[in-house]
């Protein structure tokens, strides 16, 4: 009560923050290379990445350099790796949801979503946004037959140096709440492992934008992906 009680009192100061922010940070584009492919040779595994600007692999100079490619050199030690990449910048969970119904029906072993931080900047409540969740990963296990559910948290918002206060404080908050929300969600569904990405508070590893992974972030990432999947 007392976080919307203090939002509503800075709404105006919000608003007026939110409108510059927008215009000073610099809008990194999704980096170049192949979002669906094969790598690797063993075990087959196929491989569907799906979700935002930090699926996309934003704040790295390639595919290489995300989440993406640093998985798929880390899976192909062991496993014939087929992936498939279907991420935007700026892509809420709805707009993920919307966008998997338009696939053709296949067969993935596993999925990673990352979303949550465009839906925490938007007006959408968290009640909302945790069905809206809890739609995609039945979405996953019934139209792609998915064995293996993947969930990424949400990123450290309240340290991102792209955001001046308090809307760092606002946005933080609510990006904290999503991410404590959607790992108990996950918790108790046997399918599905969560990856918390709280695990650097050096803000020097992220992105030129100050709001984006940087390629060690992404490696850190893509690492306790892997170790997921092969404890699988």
């Amino acid at each position: 009560m007392m976080f919307y009680l203090r939002s509503a009192i800075l709404a105006p100061v919000l608003f007026a923050q939110g409108k510059r922010t927008r215009r000073r940070v610099p809008v990194l584009p999704e980096p170049p290379g192949d979002r669906e492919g094969q790598a690797g040779s063993g075990q087959p595994l196929s491989l569907l990445i799906a979700g935002d600007s930090g699926a996309a692999g934003v704040g790295a100079s390639s595919q290489d350099e995300a989440l993406l490619g640093q998985l798929i050199a880390n899976l192909a030690t062991d496993f014939a790796v087929t992936w498939n990449l279907q991420a935007t910048s700026g892509h809420t969970t709805t707009a993920t949801l919307e966008r998997l119904e338009q696939l053709p029906q296949q067969h993935f072993d596993v999925a990673v979503t990352s979303l949550g931080v465009n839906d925490s900047i938007s007006m959408v409540s968290l009640g909302s946004w945790r069905k809206r969740q809890a739609r995609l990963r039945e979405l996953l296990r019934t139209r792609f037959s998915v064995d293996t559910l993947i969930v990424s948290g949400l990123p450290p918002v309240h340290g991102f140096p792209a955001l001046p206060q308090p809307l760092r404080w606002h946005i933080g908050a609510r990006a904290t709440q999503f991410d404590r929300a959607l790992a108990r969600d996950v918790g108790s569904e046997p399918d599905t492992h969560f990856i918390d990405l709280r695990f650097s508070e050096d803000m020097a590893l992220m992105a030129s934008d100050g709001f984006h992974p940087g390629p060690a972030i992404y490696a850190e990432w893509a690492r306790r992906v892997a170790a997921a999947i092969r404890a699988r």
